[in-house]
């Protein structure tokens, strides 16, 4: 898998509702602060469906595990309030 730039990356898996509601979140959010963001389909890569298969969608901040299932819209501008 090539290397990810983006502030903010989020694995999930297409017809993923939670996937969908978080990734307009996520939009919505680094849209608003100027930010790049990720999508990434647990489905085309083994190791990450076995990694977070149960938990998506996933997101990253700065490279950290952030939230998984739900993305809250604060916390999400708090961490990104704050530099790598």
């Amino acid at each position: 898998m090539s290397e990810v730039t983006a502030r903010v990356v989020m694995y999930g898996r297409p017809g993923c509702h939670l996937c969908e509601v978080a990734a307009e979140t996520i939009a919505r959010v680094c849209a608003d602060l100027g930010e790049e963001w990720a999508e990434i389909s647990i489905d085309d890569d083994p190791a990450l469906r076995e990694e977070y298969g149960e938990e998506i969608p996933v997101t990253l901040v700065d490279g950290r595990r952030h939230d998984f299932w739900r993305v809250d819209e604060g916390r999400l501008r708090a961490a990104l309030a704050r530099r790598a």
